[in-house]
């Protein structure tokens, strides 16, 4: 079993490698989306930095919605998912393996990232580690219902209207979870209950969403 995880994290990072749009669509679209706002409401920087951590976290839940489409799309297509799916190797822990390969390329990369936008926004330097944490526990998430979103939608031409209708409603406590840490953390208030609850919505997550997946997925290949 360790020998299939390492060779399907490698196939999963090799084909991202070889469709380079796919990793920097996400952090394209993250960074142009912050780098309007200030263009949009003014450079003031009480405003700014007022406005930061709904901005950073929209952003951060927009490019990972963007990235979910294809999630599972190309290995629908060539028959991939077909072969895991009758495979006798666990789905779930396939499925798993997936789907952190896309948090790593994605979720991660807008983690390391959104400092810098900060920042930018003119968000202090003592809350950038707050930001990174909510970050860091709330993208899972994200690619987790993400990508129960995806399984469920795999088989379908232009799903991915019905994706974002599917997901949206779900990430709305993560939202409010992740702007309410960093800005309990702007203005001096303690944050150990806002990271308590990302992380029971993480672990929630990483137990459920698998089987979800793995269900939906089995769904669309025998459609």
């Amino acid at each position: 079993m360790r020998r299939i995880i390492w060779l399907l994290f490698r196939r999963e990072w090799q084909l991202a490698w070889r469709r380079p749009s796919d990793l920097l669509n996400p952090l394209v679209f993250f960074a142009i989306v912050i780098s309007l706002f200030p263009l949009a409401v003014g450079p003031e920087p009480g405003m700014l930095r007022t406005m930061a951590p709904g901005i950073i976290w929209v952003a951060a839940l927009l490019a990972t919605l963007l990235s979910l489409d294809g999630l599972f799309r190309s290995d629908f297509e060539d028959g991939s998912l077909e072969q895991w799916v009758l495979s006798s190797h666990p789905l779930t822990l396939m499925v798993l393996v997936k789907v952190f390969h896309h948090w790593l390329v994605c979720g991660l990369a807008l983690v390391l990232l959104s400092p810098l936008f900060g920042l930018m926004l003119s968000m202090p330097p003592e809350v950038l580690p707050v930001l990174l944490l909510s970050l860091l526990l709330g993208t899972p998430v994200l690619s987790l219902l993400g990508a129960v979103g995806a399984a469920l939608t795999v088989g379908l031409k232009g799903g991915g209207v019905l994706l974002a209708l599917l997901i949206l409603p779900l990430y709305i406590p993560v939202l409010i979870l992740g702007t309410g840490a960093v800005e309990a953390a702007m203005q001096g208030l303690p944050i150990a209950g806002y990271a308590l609850w990302l992380g029971c919505l993480s672990v929630f997550a990483l137990s459920l969403a698998p089987l979800a997946i793995a269900a939906g997925l089995r769904i669309g290949v025998s459609e």
